[in-house]
C-alpha cells in the first residue's frame, strides 16, 4: 500500500511546485523595476509584510529559496552588497546570473 502511494505523491509535489526551485545561493540580479523605481524587499513573503528597503534594478542578491504565496513565488534574498540583509522579494524581478 505505502509503495502505491509513492507515485502519486511526486505527482502532487510536481504539480505544487510548478517553478524550479533555485539552487541555495545562487545569484540573481534585480531587473524590471524601471529607472525610477525599487523592488522592496520585505520582511516576509507577500505584500501585507513591511518594506526593508528597496533595491533599483541591476542590485546582484544571493538567493537563499523561494516559496509560494498567494499564488506568487517569492525568494528570500540578500542583496550581495550587504549579506547581513536578508528579505523576500517577487520572484517576476529576478535573473539568474
Amino acid at each position: 500500500m505505502r509503495h502505491a502511494l509513492l507515485p502519486a505523491l511526486a505527482v502532487i509535489l510536481l504539480i505544487a511546485g510548478c517553478a524550479t526551485p533555485p539552487v541555495l545561493g545562487s545569484r540573481s540580479t534585480v531587473t524590471g523595476v524601471g529607472p525610477d523605481d525599487f523592488l522592496r524587499l520585505r520582511a516576509g513573503p507577500g505584500l501585507g509584510f513591511r518594506v526593508l528597503v528597496g533595491l533599483p534594478d541591476g542590485t546582484e542578491v544571493v538567493r537563499r529559496d523561494c516559496v509560494t504565496e498567494a499564488f506568487q513565488l517569492w525568494c528570500r534574498v540578500s542583496p550581495a552588497a550587504a549579506p547581513g540583509l536578508t528579505g523576500y522579494v517577487s520572484a517576476d524581478y529576478l535573473t539568474s546570473d
